[in-house]
C-alpha cells in the first residue's frame, strides 16, 4: 500500500468504530497509534526528500536560464561576426537548454503541490493522534474506573457488608435490653415508693383509732 493510500485509510478511519468491535479496545488503540507515528515518520522522510529535491530542482534551473542567456550572446556575436553558421549552432543549444529549462519548471511546479500536500498531511496527521492519544487516555481512565466499580461489587458480594450490619444489629439489640432493665428497676422503685405511702396512710389511721379510744375511755371515767 502507498504512503497516501494508508495516509487516507488512516486520517479517514473511524476510531471509535473500531474500538467498538475490538477484543482489547487497549491494545488495539495501541496499535492504531503506533501505525499512526510510523506512517507520520514516512510522511515527514517523503517531505524532506520533496524539499532537497526543490532546491536541486531550483539549482539547475537557475542553470539553464544562465545557459539560455549565454547561448542567445553567443548566437548574436555570431552574427556579428558573421559567422552564421556558429549562430546556427548556438540558436540549437539554446533552444535545448529551454526544452529543458520547460521540463524542468514543470517539474518544480508538481513537486511544489506535492510539498504542499505532504504539509497538510503531516498537519491532519498530527492532529489525529492528538485526538487519538485522548481517546486512550479516556479509555484507560474508564478502564480503571470499571476496575474500582469491580472490586467495591466483590465486596459487597463477599458477604462482609452482611455479617457488619449482623454485628450491628445485635449491638442494638443488647442496648436495647440495657436500657429495658434499667426501665425495670425504675418502676421497681416507683411502686416500692408507692405501696410504702399506703403504709404510712394506714398506720397514721391506726394511731388515730387508737388515740379516740384512749380518749374515750379517759371521758368515761
Amino acid at each position: 500500500m502507498g504512503i497516501f493510500s494508508r495516509f487516507a485509510d488512516i486520517v479517514n478511519s473511524n476510531i471509535s468504530s473500531l474500538l467498538d468491535k475490538a477484543e482489547d479496545p487497549e491494545k488495539m488503540i495501541r496499535l492504531i497509534i503506533q501505525e499512526m507515528e510510523d506512517t507520520l515518520v514516512e510522511v515527514r522522510t517523503h517531505s524532506a526528500k520533496a524539499l532537497a529535491d526543490n532546491k536541486e530542482l531550483t539549482r539547475r534551473i537557475e542553470f539553464l536560464e544562465e545557459q539560455v542567456e549565454d547561448w542567445k550572446n553567443k548566437a548574436s556575436l555570431a552574427i556579428q561576426k558573421q559567422r552564421e553558421d556558429l549562430a546556427r549552432g548556438a540558436l540549437i543549444e539554446k533552444q535545448k537548454a529551454e526544452e529543458q529549462l520547460k521540463n524542468l519548471r514543470n517539474e518544480k511546479t508538481l513537486l511544489a503541490e506535492s510539498i504542499e500536500k505532504l504539509a497538510g498531511e503531516i498537519s491532519k496527521l498530527e492532529t489525529k493522534i492528538v485526538e487519538t492519544r485522548a481517546k486512550q487516555k479516556s479509555i484507560v481512565m474508564r478502564r480503571q474506573a470499571a476496575g474500582h466499580r469491580r472490586d467495591i461489587k466483590k465486596q459487597l458480594h463477599t458477604g462482609k457488608t452482611e455479617e457488619a450490619m449482623s454485628k450491628f444489629e445485635q449491638y442494638e439489640r443488647k442496648i436495647d435490653e440495657l436500657e429495658a432493665e434499667a426501665d425495670s428497676y425504675d418502676l421497681g422503685e416507683k411502686g416500692k415508693d408507692l405501696n410504702q405511702e399506703f403504709a404510712e396512710l394506714q398506720a397514721d389511721d391506726e394511731i388515730e383509732q387508737e388515740l379516740e379510744k384512749l380518749k374515750k375511755s379517759l371521758q368515761d371515767k
